[in-house]
């Protein structure tokens, strides 16, 4: 006896969407193209050169006290030249307690917000340099010292250097969006690139400015998605042959 339940093809097409809905994606930093790169964990986009605001000619090297690198970053329009599109809505890179709250305790662990070796979402430059490009810290989460620290991987503490798809990354370091909470108008959180640590430092003090906005520019699946859509259509085309015969 054949049993047929009730809009099997129609369960089928919803369990195969949910599939794709629930697949997990694997954290990564995707170029994009036009100069831009695309974090699919923060859900933001970077600029490709880390230091734009030099390339562009707007600042004769890049370094800006905190203050100008926030005008510079929340007044970009940047054109990318691959969709034919301009993007306005750059800021700072963002800090997040890494915990449940602020700790200003020192550590090497990344467990604090005053660290090495932070590798939570909730520090965008962070997790762009450890988690993304791969960088080591003076420190591991040890506490030993790491020769092989820093943007050139060998311990150099100036310059600047191409690390996989970013170019133009610097050291000595970034400014934040974000002021520093036990002194709002005196500091702002930033991510010293010579060693892989973040601290606070004064705004007064010039430091590079890498801008990032919100969301993807271009929406495309991913190829475990693409997989999973073959299947998917693979398994529908089976069950409409079947229903014919």
């Amino acid at each position: 006896m054949k049993i047929r339940t009730p809009h099997s093809h129609n369960a089928l097409a919803a369990l195969v969407f949910g599939l794709m809905l629930s697949l997990p994606a694997q954290a990564a930093l995707y170029d994009r193209g036009g100069g831009l790169l695309y974090d699919d964990v923060l859900n933001v986009t970077w600029l490709q050169d880390a230091n734009y605001a030099k390339t562009s000619g707007y600042d004769t090297d890049g370094l800006m006290n905190w203050g100008a690198a926030k005008t510079w970053a929340e007044n970009l329009v940047f054109h990318d030249s691959v969709r034919n599109a301009d993007y306005s809505d750059w800021r700072l890179a963002s800090n997040t307690p890494v915990g449940t709250d602020w700790n200003y305790s020192y550590s090497t662990a990344g467990t604090t917000d005053l660290s090495y070796n932070i590798t939570s979402p909730h520090s965008e430059l962070s997790y762009m340099y450890y988690v993304n490009l791969g960088l080591k810290g003076y420190y591991s989460p040890a506490g030993t010292n790491q020769p092989d620290f820093g943007i050139f991987g060998n311990g150099t503490i100036d310059g600047q250097n191409n690390v996989g798809p970013a170019k133009n990354l610097q050291s000595p370091g970034y400014w934040s969006g974000t002021a520093y909470a036990p002194y709002p108008a005196d500091d702002a959180w930033v991510f010293v690139t010579i060693i892989g640590g973040q601290g606070n430092g004064p705004q007064g003090n010039e430091l590079y400015a890498w801008a990032v906005r919100p969301g993807d520019v271009a929406a495309v699946p991913e190829p475990e998605a693409y997989a999973l859509m073959l299947v998917g259509m693979g398994l529908l085309a089976g069950v409409a042959r079947r229903k014919q015969k």
